[in-house]
């Protein structure tokens, strides 16, 4: 079971190198933004990978917290592209 867990954290950091690659050289900005949240993801596992083969649970909550941060700036890179503003203010007070 190690070395399945090994051989698993193994080629996730290999598909990271080439999410890396699109994120830096991808042809538009959406396919960045595609990268940038498969990347997300990639960490996430790779965590939990790691959490499984030290047998503990305490990374169970920053893998959450990954997540969260992962949503929410994959919503904003996305907002940004549409609109080129994140935030939209009202001036007229």
């Amino acid at each position: 079971m190690t070395t399945f867990i090994i051989a698993a954290i193994v080629v996730i950091c290999l598909s990271m190198i080439a999410v890396v690659y699109r994120m830096v050289k991808g042809p538009s900005a959406s396919d960045r933004v595609v990268a940038l949240d498969s990347l997300g993801v990639s960490v996430i596992s790779l965590i939990g990978l790691f959490s499984i083969l030290v047998e503990t649970s305490f990374f169970l909550e920053i893998i959450l917290l990954l997540a969260i941060l992962s949503f929410i700036g994959t919503v904003a890179f996305s907002k940004f592209i549409e609109k080129g503003d994140i935030i939209k203010r009202d001036n007229s007070r």
